[in-house]
């Protein structure tokens, strides 16, 4: 029998599947326990916005109809928003949709992408499936990013340049100095994509907003999510900022009705409401307060975070992941980003935080 993997390119053959963290629902039938606590996927704990539920029930009535295959009255509000054209604005079905696209648009075999080790997985996966090359450049001993190293590995079979800031799972940011010296270095032909998922987090004065950086001689896609600070993950919509000629690319090989009626819907409405954004950022202040006060009392390392979840190096990873799920709190295990000694932990509410590092004094104290 002919195996389908025979089939494809052998990069993708290689691939592991990306790997979501475990639903609660799975976690209460295999250990038969309840109050499951979720630190593992980086969502906002205080849920969406009550006015971003209240434009989906208003939206369901109509689902019988296709969305909007544009988005544009969200592209709109959103060009509105960074004061930009909204020819400057692509929509799409959160923010991982445009890194697949831009890795199909612009990479194929002989071609390059370059990135940080230990940066956001989909890099890698988008990157192989496009049949490229992925160059991967060392990890600071602080766990940042070395952009200098980076700028040194592009080559002219460069087309794309990946930089999550802050980094997805380290937390970890660049500064304005390290970003501005990085690009007087890349030339003209390679897009840089600013991953900025995590950036409403960010409290460092000293953190480059990329969107201010755009020019019309230089290719920077800055991408954003709904995701993360306002609460829309299960509805999956994000968005690029970038050159009008990169976005009519992005169009043409986007699927029709990328972008559900109900997301774009939430999205309209989570964009007003600032109360519900002002809140999630005090959760998430004192809950990474709280939880590096623990870590420290409990002499555990971990890496300072600019984002809504905490790095922690616990010394077996695997291990205490296992662990915690049996006592009922579900955090990421990071083995596939190669730091087998550390765990990824959602900031939650504060229960949950009191929760887990309860939990965790316990496994730990058993180690």
């Amino acid at each position: 029998m002919i195996k389908a993997e025979d089939l494809v390119l052998p990069p993708v053959a290689a691939l592991h599947p990306y790997e979501p963290g475990k639903p609660i629902e799975e976690l209460e039938r295999e250990e038969g326990v309840s109050q499951v606590v979720k630190l593992a996927s980086n969502e906002n704990p205080l849920g969406p916005s009550p006015v971003a539920l209240e434009a989906v029930r208003a939206a369901l009535s109509e689902v019988n109809r296709y969305p909007d295959g544009g988005c544009w009255a969200l592209s709109r509000k959103i060009a509105a928003r960074h004061r930009l054209e909204a020819e400057r604005i692509f929509v799409a079905s959160g923010s991982v949709e445009v890194i697949n696209l831009l890795a199909f648009l612009f990479l194929r075999p002989g071609l390059n992408a370059v990135f940080s080790e230990h940066a956001f997985a989909i890099y890698a996966l988008a990157t192989a499936a496009a049949g490229g090359e992925s160059r991967t450049v060392p990890m600071r001993a602080d766990y940042r990013f070395d952009l200098e190293a980076i700028a040194a590995a592009i080559d002219g079979n460069t087309r794309l340049v990946f930089l999550d800031n802050p980094n997805n799972p380290t937390g970890t940011i660049y500064r304005k100095q390290e970003w501005e010296n990085f690009l007087a270095r890349v030339p003209d032909w390679v897009i840089i994509v600013a991953d900025e998922a995590y950036f409403e987090f960010v409290r460092d004065p000293d953190y480059p907003d990329s969107l201010r950086y755009h020019q019309d001689d230089r290719m920077i896609v800055t991408l954003r999510t709904f995701s993360k600070i306002f609460g829309l993950a299960g509805l999956r919509v994000g968005y690029a900022v970038t050159r009008p000629d990169i976005v009519t690319l992005l169009h043409k090989v986007r699927q029709p009705f990328n972008v559900t009626s109900l997301a774009q819907a939430a999205a309209l409405a989570g964009l007003d409401d600032e109360k519900h954004v002002r809140r999630t950022l005090e959760v998430n202040a004192a809950g990474i307060h709280y939880l590096e006060g623990e870590f420290r009392r409990l002499g555990i390392s971990f890496v300072p975070t600019n984002a809504n979840f905490i790095l922690v190096d616990v010394g077996d990873g695997s291990k205490v992941f296992q662990d915690l799920l049996r006592q009922g709190v579900i955090v990421r295990p990071m083995n596939g980003y190669g730091f087998p000694r550390h765990v990824r932990i959602s900031v939650g509410l504060e229960d949950e935080n009191r929760r887990l590092i309860s939990a965790l004094e316990r496994v730990l104290s058993k180690a």
